[in-house]
């Protein structure tokens, strides 16, 4: 649908078209009505306020360029009044170099354009009768009291249509739009009026004048202070209850007033914190479970058989492990891993595995009901056929189309900014700038394991000279530990800060790429940013979980990296207390860094910009200058939000047999992220443009992925990182005959029977030790199990039958647990339908009820007025034919 404005254009940034064509606002003194959201008069809706500086008073340009901004300022004005909109500008009252222009859009422009962009509006009541729910009595305890926000009325409704108007339910014309579906309205006139041409291209748009400076701020007006409700009366105070009911702390175990968000911000914001809701209350599920399975493993923990062994000074204590770097690390206790060894025995239990096989489950739930919520939100909302309707070209797209193609389809020319040669290169620049980060990214985590492998040679030696074994430090200070906690750290802050840099670079291409629509663009960016983030954040766990300790060879023969370096060996216990590590530093760093970005920052800057205006003046301020004051939203809105939370989505899923604890954690900060971000929306942010969304876009999918790999990767924890498929080998293979000694299934003697023995002879001149040898004994233990034949046997050194036992049991573990967990997802997905009959029984009912009122009209109308012309025809042939009275 191409509509056609009727428009005043400055030809060349040269020509100046004569003052006297254009429009000219109206100027007002501010009437000293601070709550007030309307014009001078009172009648008026203020829908929405550019501001900008007086090129007057600008001292920092030269007075040419002050003179073409405004020119282009008077011309785009101008062309905004052409288009029906009412301007009324008032000068700023803390700053007089700042102009506050005001606009209205008038009754006959909003039918118009609502009807150009298909906004659904009221037919009439819904008058389905909707069963009561039988959780209804319990979910009632959490709600917004319906006495303060009221619940909003259901209506059918339609895409607005002018020559039906008389169908809508129309009680009043004022209240007909609400002030978001204005707002919508007047930002979509704004980004497509013009304001100048420059070698045959339009330039045109709000964000294009932002962008140069010709306007420091477009935005609809918050209706009211968050502290204290208007004292207008035509003002309904929506954002102070916003504030009071929903971002308040005392808040944190309410049901969120989800249509009331909607009804305030629009259809984007409130899908992200109805998402957001939703998959806070399932982690209330997993969370349950989460605690269960680790104080499952606290019980059982002194029951640890395994561990009692290591900390056993007559078993633990007579075992020597051997070095585990080149020289300067030196022989060691078994009985030093004692602490960590405890610790181990709480998350790599039995209720792991569980806790694992339940996450997996627990995933597909969440997924399959969330659509059932989204499709019910969609007909609530009214955007179940939102992404059917054309979508609207972006702006930025429509002013670089100088090229003119053929289209396929309608075989009409049309204009696009680039050739298919052109769209080759760009295509070709951004792939290979987004595997530059990519593998810029994985530079830096190489970098970290250089860190780690040349680190750990100084702890090794310092921790060993300085610290004695029979000394408390010793137990918890061990060179893994210490090398693992500042590794963690390191990798934290560089994290952080790739974050920041590619942030700016994924914008810059994707902008380079010039996608066609909005929907386009934040999908391309949300592909870039979850690529990158997935590498960042995600790349030290893999390694840690799947990598470290597994390429290792034995003493006597290690495996070097990079020809230097010999890799790292997990203690004897396995990696997966490291990998535990690694996630609480990571998620929590994470949760701390984000709350001081995204709301100690804006609380500074407002703080700052308030206390400097007080000290200009005394004076009485207005609406749209008190929210002028606030911080901007964002061109990307929630789309930081929304990887924020996916990125611990993947964290809560991706290695939770890991971590029991991780859906705890993610729901108590998820409980305080919903308060924080109604918080900050309400009173630090100025009012967003309200925009349609069917649903959370891109990263429907992105969750989708993740839930299917999350099956394997904890699959492969369990089997590869923890320790628990080698216990189950040994207790129901090799602790009884014909390869064990005791008479019944036991896990005694099984630190002893997985510790490979090494003769500390074999030792080669590079790798061998500068500490001297105690003792009589011959050998030392190999850290890791990697269940080799002792010294002396025919096939020393190499893997026993022990050890393919266990590779076996790994492998049919995975099979096993895939299998049957994607089996089982299967069959939810299956049984659990994407749309309830409820909400499939509206959209009928919608669907005849437009039928009827728009079009059955319409038809009844038609043959009312062939009977008529009929009857004519009749009439006429009838007196032609008919005898003439002599």
């Amino acid at each position: 649908l191409v509509l056609e404005l009727n428009q005043v254009i400055i030809p060349t940034y040269g020509t100046v078209p004569d003052q006297q064509n254009l429009h000219t606002p109206e100027w007002v003194d501010f009437d000293d009505k601070p709550d007030s959201l309307f014009f001078k008069d009172g009648q008026r809706r203020i829908d929405f306020v550019l501001v900008y500086e007086d090129e007057s008073k600008k001292m920092t340009h030269k007075r040419s360029d002050r003179k073409k901004q405004k020119r282009k300022r008077q011309v785009y004005e101008s062309n905004l009044i052409n288009n029906g909109l009412q301007l009324e500008v008032t000068r700023s009252v803390l700053d007089e170099k700042l102009i506050f222009v005001k606009v209205h859009a008038p009754w006959d422009v909003l039918c118009t354009f609502a009807e150009v962009m298909h906004i659904k509006l009221p037919l009439q009541h819904n008058d389905l009768k909707t069963r009561g729910s039988a959780f209804n009595w319990f979910s009632r305890l959490f709600r917004v009291d319906e006495n303060i926000i009221k619940p909003e009325q259901e209506f059918f409704t339609a895409p607005f249509q002018k020559e039906h108007l008389s169908n809508f339910y129309i009680q009043d014309k004022d209240t007909f739009f609400n002030p978001a579906t204005r707002s919508r309205i007047v930002h979509f006139i704004l980004s497509r009026v013009e304001y100048a041409t420059k070698n045959n291209v339009k330039k045109f748009g709000i964000n294009k004048l932002l962008d140069t400076g010709i306007y420091k701020a477009a935005f609809p007006l918050h209706d009211s202070s968050f502290r204290h409700p208007s004292a207008d009366p035509n003002c309904p105070s929506e954002r102070y209850l916003l504030y009071r009911e929903w971002a308040h702390p005392k808040n944190i175990f309410k049901l969120q007033p989800l249509d009331f968000i909607r009804k305030y911000y629009g259809e984007k914001i409130g899908i992200y914190f109805a998402w957001l809701g939703f998959y806070t209350n399932m982690l209330t599920v997993a969370a349950v479970v989460g605690v269960g399975c680790f104080l499952y493993g606290c019980l059982k923990k002194d029951n640890c058989t395994w561990s009692q062994e290591v900390c056993d000074p007559n078993i633990g204590g007579n075992i020597i492990m051997c070095p585990q770097c080149d020289k300067v690390c030196t022989y060691w206790n078994l009985t030093i891993t004692c602490e960590s060894s405890k610790k181990l025995c709480i998350f790599d239990s039995f209720g792991t595995l569980v806790f694992a096989v339940f996450m997996g489950i627990w995933v597909t739930f969440f997924l399959e009901f969330w659509k059932r919520r989204q499709a019910e939100l969609e007909y609530e909302w009214d955007t179940v056929e939102y992404l059917e309707q054309e979508e609207q070209v972006r702006p930025e797209y429509e002013a670089r189309c100088t090229h003119v193609v053929m289209n396929e389809i309608t075989q009409q020319e049309e204009h696009v900014p680039y050739t298919a040669c052109g769209k080759c290169v760009r295509m070709t620049f951004c792939t290979s700038a987004i595997f530059f980060w990519i593998l810029l990214i994985i530079a830096s985590v190489v970098g970290i394991i250089v860190y780690r492998l040349s680190v750990f040679l100084v702890f090794s030696a310092k921790l060993s000279q300085h610290i004695s074994g029979t000394e408390a430090i010793r137990k918890y200070l061990t060179p893994q530990t210490a090398t693992s906690v500042t590794a963690s750290l390191i990798s934290f802050v560089v994290i952080m800060i790739l974050n920041i840099i590619y942030e700016k670079v994924a914008i810059l291409i994707t902008d380079f790429e010039l996608p066609r629509t909005q929907t386009d663009y934040e999908n391309s960016l949300t592909t870039k940013m979850f690529l990158f983030q997935f590498v960042n954040y995600y790349s030290s766990c893999f390694y840690i979980a799947f990598f470290k300790g597994k390429f290792v060879g034995h003493p006597g023969s290690p495996v070097y990296w990079l020809g230097k370096y010999r890799n790292e060996e997990c203690d004897p216990g396995g990696c997966l207390l490291e990998l535990t590590t690694q996630l609480a530093i990571i998620v929590g760093g994470k949760a701390i860094w984000n709350n001081i970005q995204e709301v100690l920052l804006p609380l500074v800057k407002n703080l700052i910009g308030r206390y400097s205006a007080a000290g200009r003046s005394e004076n009485v301020v207005p609406r749209w200058e008190h929210d002028y004051h606030l911080q901007p939203i964002g061109k990307l809105g929630l789309f930081y939000e929304y990887l924020e939370m996916v990125i611990q989505f993947g964290f809560v899923t991706l290695f939770v047999a890991s971590f029991p604890l991780a859906p705890l954690l993610a729901l108590i900060n998820n409980m305080l992220e919903i308060r924080l971000d109604a918080w900050k929306l309400t009173t630090q942010f100025r009012r967003m443009v309200p925009q349609k969304a069917q649903d959370i876009g891109a990263w429907q999918p992105i969750l989708q992925g993740i839930a299917i790999l999350a099956v394997v990767t904890n699959a492969m924890i369990i089997a590869f990182t923890s320790d628990m498929i080698p216990r189950l080998v040994y207790y129901w293979s090799f602790s009884v005959p014909p390869y064990g000694s005791h008479s019944t299934h036991t896990m005694k003697g099984y630190i002893n029977s997985t510790l490979s023995v090494f003769n500390i002879s074999d030792f080669k001149n590079a790798s061998k030790p500068f500490s001297p040898w105690f003792g009589n004994q011959t050998t030392c233990r190999q850290v890791y199990r990697d269940l080799r034949y002792p010294p002396g046997h025919q096939h020393q050194y190499e893997h026993n039958i022990y050890y393919w036992h266990v590779i076996a049991a790994k492998l049919a573990f995975i099979i096993v647990m895939e299998h049957v967990i994607y089996f089982v997802k299967f069959i939810i997905s299956y049984i659990i339908p994407d749309v309830s009959e409820k909400t499939k029984s509206k959209v009928k009912r919608e669907k005849y009820l437009t039928q009827k009122l728009l079009h059955e009209n319409d038809l009844k109308g038609v043959k009312n007025n062939m009977g008529k012309t009929a009857d004519k025809i009749i009439k006429g042939v009838d007196s032609t034919f008919r005898p003439k009275d002599e």
